[in-house]
């Protein structure tokens, strides 16, 4: 059951950050009655620039199958398994901002 909830959220911090992943000027920041945010593909690709450099707490996790993962995955993502999540699996800092993505085809 728990796993079951852990999926769900996972699947949902995907959703919200997948409608945000695109390269246009629009403002695609959530609203206050949003749950997660969204970012452009250009804010992911700038965040993840500081995060290389030690300026930000921010990791991209890639939650396809391992064989999509190996096919081919965005530089610098960690792969999770979406049905075997562990606590070890996620950054140990609370305060860092995590975008999880996947390419689903349902």
């Amino acid at each position: 059951m728990k796993r079951r909830y852990l999926w769900m959220a996972l699947a949902a911090a995907a959703l919200a950050v997948a409608p945000g992943c695109k390269k246009s000027g629009g403002d695609s920041h959530a609203s206050e009655n949003e749950a997660f945010g969204r970012l452009s593909v250009d804010e992911v690709e700038a965040k993840m620039k500081e995060a290389k450099e030690g300026k930000l707490a921010f990791h991209v996790i890639d939650n396809n199958a391992r064989q999509v993962y190996q096919k081919g995955h965005l530089p610098g993502a960690k792969w999770v398994d979406h049905e075997n999540v562990q606590a070890s699996d996620l950054p140990p800092d609370k305060e860092a901002t995590l975008v999880f993505y996947c390419a689903n085809e349902h």
